[in-house]
């Protein structure tokens, strides 16, 4: 006759020991099951630790507060930044790409997502991490990439491609989705691409 507990979840009321990989990927599993359905505003580090059946300084072990707990979590379902999409075009690329980036708040409610962009614009600590997180170097290099394939194909103006515009594309997504107060649907992407990005990448640089 079994017990009726699921095998590697408790053992007597305590929880089973699980390392590496596998708690994490416990963890971050409970932070999103928290903000589907409490939000940012009411996670609490009690409650991932209780849902993901460890305890909280296993949490503070890996993460300092609730904000990189919950930017660890969102940055599990960024798109793979070893490998940025390359299907001969510029514009498909980058809006591949950064379609990736919004969609990974797909499985989110609206409530959730919109309680964390008021906290993100009120909490400067989860502000610093998020925008850390959104235009570190992962996401700028896939970018960089991108648009020196673009440069070999001849589609753009290698001169253009500074810093500041290589991180133009996200600059400018991250201010649509903190000022619109919501997550910007993909017509934002092609205005993004289309109005600005594109159109500054292909004029000639000044002749000097």
């Amino acid at each position: 006759m079994t017990s009726g507990v699921p095998v590697g979840e408790e053992v007597r009321g305590r929880p089973s020991r699980r390392r590496g990989d596998e708690l994490e990927r416990a963890i971050l599993d409970a932070v999103w099951a928290e903000l589907a359905d409490h939000g940012y505003d009411r996670l609490t580090m009690d409650g991932v630790a209780a849902r993901a059946r460890t305890s909280k300084p296993v949490l503070y072990r890996r993460w300092p507060n609730r904000a990189a707990l919950v930017v660890a979590a969102l940055g599990r379902n960024a798109p793979d930044y070893r490998e940025p999409p390359d299907t001969g075009d510029l514009k498909t690329d980058l809006a591949l790409f950064l379609r990736g980036l919004l969609h990974r708040f797909d499985d989110l409610p609206t409530d959730a997502v919109h309680g964390f962009l008021v906290d993100l614009m009120r909490d400067p600590e989860l502000r610093g991490i998020f925008r850390g997180g959104l235009t570190a170097q992962g996401p700028v290099s896939s970018l960089e990439v991108m648009m020196r394939r673009a440069v070999d194909r001849g589609e753009i103006d290698p001169a253009r491609l500074t810093p500041r515009v290589l991180s133009l594309p996200l600059d400018l997504l991250r201010d649509a989705f903190l000022i619109g107060g919501t997550v910007p649907p993909d017509r934002v992407v092609d205005e993004i691409l289309d109005e600005v990005v594109l159109p500054l990448l292909r004029a000639p640089s000044d002749a000097r």
